[in-house]
């Protein structure tokens, strides 16, 4: 029986660095180096798709025993020159740096097979989709991230994960200061109603309401908590809802119970006429805050509004966060009323 010495010394000298493991593996790794060097664009037997298996089962040994830099080293080294599987021994090295805590050494990778390769479909995936996902995972600056999902969208509009992208492209566009192009990617993101968007889990909301509040004429924001609040006392003490309604914000104006969330879409405005729970009669508040409020929200106590069992309402007042209009950013607005005492 030959031992798997002879298979080592069957090989080249490069190949013999992968060459590892018990005495099956090298076995099995010196009889595969064979075959692929036998069929490789040198070999007496030159045939690209054999010399393609024996690289994915030798890459499926290293990697399944942990040896992911020689995994990486040996693919790397098939890639170059590139031919027709050059774009799966690239994509497989790079997801062999990132099962071994490299995702540094990925990226280089990945952008490689997008920018310089043909695409190559294995196993009915599209591997320029399968790096460009990657990519847009990756902690890469914002300015490429905005770059890795532009092509995504562009290439793949199709693709499952569509309206996620659109979502994220903005939210990439936001670290950069570039309003109006994340404005337009909020705006793409909205029909696609249902889409989670991972890390995001009010991503509808959050969107809807920078569309609105963008498009609105901001005319109901204060400098100040005070100024606004002696506002609102006034209108409630004048009984009318005409006047209240103008301290309202415009933009996700939301009224619900404590149990409900002031981030549904049902509630993104207001569906009833406050007249209806005024009827002309003063609506008295609290003389102070309620001690939950903070630097950047705040709540006061009402009560006396008629048409209807809860004569208590809660209204929420908050900072502003829009950062795509510094005159307004920061500033306070009536954002919307929560039903009832207030839970504890």
């Amino acid at each position: 029986m030959l031992s798997a010495a002879f298979f080592v010394t069957s090989c080249t000298n490069k190949d013999s660095i992968y060459i590892v493991g018990d005495a099956a593996q090298r076995g099995a790794l010196s009889s595969l180096f064979i075959v692929l060097n036998e069929h490789g664009p040198e070999g007496t037997k030159a045939d690209s798709m054999a010399h393609y298996a024996a690289a994915r089962k030798i890459s499926a040994i290293l990697i399944g025993s942990g040896w992911y830099a020689k995994a990486s080293s040996f693919l790397i080294g098939l890639g170059d020159p590139p031919d027709e599987y050059a774009p799966w021994y690239f994509f497989t090295a790079a997801a062999s740096y990132e099962s071994a805590g490299e995702p540094q050494l990925a990226i280089p990778l990945y952008e490689r097979i997008v920018k310089t390769l043909p695409d190559l479909i294995i196993e009915g995936r599209s591997l320029h989709y399968e790096s460009l996902t990657r990519l847009v995972r990756s902690s890469a600056r914002p300015e490429r991230k905005i770059e890795y999902y532009r092509d995504l969208l562009a290439r793949f509009p199709d693709a499952p994960d569509t309206g996620a992208s659109h979502f994220l492209l903005a939210k990439e566009y936001e670290k950069t200061g570039a309003w109006k192009e994340a404005m337009e990617q909020y705006a793409s993101f909205l029909p696609y109603f249902g889409t989670n968007v991972p890390g995001y889990p009010d991503a509808h909301a959050y969107a809807r309401r920078l569309i609105e509040f963008n498009a609105s004429p901001k005319d109901w924001t204060f400098e100040s908590l005070d100024e606004l609040v002696t506002n609102v006392r006034k209108a409630l003490q004048s009984g009318s809802a005409r006047q209240l309604r103008k301290f309202a914000s415009k933009a996700g104006f939301f009224a619900v119970s404590w149990y409900q969330d002031s981030g549904m879409d049902a509630n993104s405005k207001v569906s009833f006429d406050l007249s209806q729970f005024m009827q002309g009669r003063p609506i008295q508040s609290a003389q102070a805050l309620h001690a939950s409020s903070g630097p950047h929200d705040a709540y006061l106590r009402t009560w006396g509004w008629a048409g209807g069992r809860v004569p208590v309402w809660y209204l929420y007042f908050r900072t502003i966060d829009f950062p795509a209009d510094p005159n307004v950013h920061g500033q306070w607005e009536w954002a919307g009323i929560y039903f009832g005492e207030r839970m504890q």
